[in-house]
């Protein structure tokens, strides 16, 4: 049948109204783009920002986070700080996940200037989470995974007093940071001396503590705080430290350290020094290589985390956010959510729970 040219015309009038009108419907009946609704195939953009990638803890986490966004229907992208404390570069990321519109945000901060990026991120509509080191001040982010680090330092401080059996303590202090207050550093410092029995002045700080006195641990005796020196987590920085310490007094006989890193170069000044032998060294991690390191007799004894545990519940939590807005607790008392320590040595005392290195190789990370 052939037609008019006017006939043709309302056709193809006709027509295009249908397909206006197909559009129309298309677009206000279906799944806002990254919604996260389960009606979406798209996939939820998620950022993890870690503080370095030359601590095998946070390669670990990262590690985690991958294994845990492949099941999740997570986007996942990783950046992380050139060192720990670079809070530059991870400000940068938290502003490129922003631009991408990402749904949420992982993060372990390397320090207070991070805060304001994330509430910039929170405006934005993002979920943002903070792994291993909670924020300051902690409502910062919708939630924190981390080890409770004052229990972790306490932890490793009573065992330390129980080793003394009551001789004097002559402590060298190996933190993260003396140029930044971050509450990692200050919780597991804090927790050693708390977990010793010495008095400290302001929970939140480092180095205020009275220098000279008498340790309530074990079963007491006198100690002498030479002092504390920052490493920035990293074995260099770990070996400086105790090289300056020991030159401020060659006597130490106990080693705190902020992590296993630290440890591994405070053992190897002191063993420069020929005083590997005398010391204990205790930390906090619980990596592979620090549990080699337990076992071997570098390290007397570690607290335990999971960073893959923090990683896997960071990334769940997003997708329940994301998906029903249903949002993760606290652990009770406390303004995060604890992901668990335990004491690692294979020389038990009395009165302090641990467990040894063969049971904790089983369930350490960075393998």
């Amino acid at each position: 049948m052939s037609l008019t040219p006017s006939r043709t015309l309302r056709l193809l009038t006709v027509g295009a109204v249908l397909t206006i009108g197909s559009l129309g419907l298309t677009a206000c009946g279906g799944p806002a783009s990254g919604s996260g609704n389960s009606g979406s195939s798209e996939k939820i953009g998620v950022s993890l920002i870690v503080k370095t990638t030359s601590n095998p803890f946070f390669v670990s986490m990262q590690d985690g986070a991958k294994k845990a966004a492949e099941s999740g229907g997570i986007d996942l992208k990783l950046a992380a700080g050139k060192a720990d404390g670079d809070e530059d570069t991870q400000i940068q990321a938290i502003e490129n996940a922003i631009s991408k519109g990402d749904k949420g945000i992982l993060i372990t901060p390397n320090g207070p200037a991070v805060v304001d990026a994330l509430k910039k991120a929170r405006d934005a509509g993002l979920y943002t989470i903070a792994l291993d080191t909670p924020p300051d001040p902690a409502n910062a982010v919708d939630i924190t995974f981390a080890t409770d680090n004052f229990a972790a330092g306490k932890a490793i401080g009573e065992w330390t007093a129980a080793q003394l059996n009551g001789k004097k303590a002559v402590i060298a202090l190996i933190d993260l940071f003396d140029d930044k207050i971050v509450s990692v550093d200050y919780n597991r410092d804090q927790g050693f001396l708390s977990g010793l029995g010495i008095d400290v002045k302001d929970k939140a700080k480092n180095g205020d503590e009275a220098k000279t006195g008498k340790y309530t641990g074990g079963k007491g005796g006198d100690y002498q705080i030479v002092g504390n020196k920052a490493s920035k987590g990293a074995e260099d920085g770990g070996r400086t430290a105790m090289e300056t310490l020991l030159s401020h007094n060659p006597d130490v006989n106990v080693v705190y350290t902020i992590n296993e890193p630290a440890a591994a170069g405070a053992y190897e000044a002191l063993k420069s020094a020929g005083k590997d032998k005398d010391v204990l060294i205790v930390s906090v991690d619980g990596g592979c290589t620090g549990v080699n390191n337990v076992k071997s007799g570098v390290i007397g004894a570690t607290a335990q985390q999971y960073p893959v545990k923090m990683a896997e519940l960071g990334v769940q939590a997003i997708v329940d956010l994301a998906k029903s807005g249903k949002k993760p607790s606290v652990s009770e008392g406390l303004d995060f959510y604890n992901t668990g320590v335990e004491l690692v040595t294979d020389k038990a005392a009395t009165g302090v729970k641990s467990i040894d290195t063969a049971a904790a190789s089983k369930i350490c990370w960075g393998k």
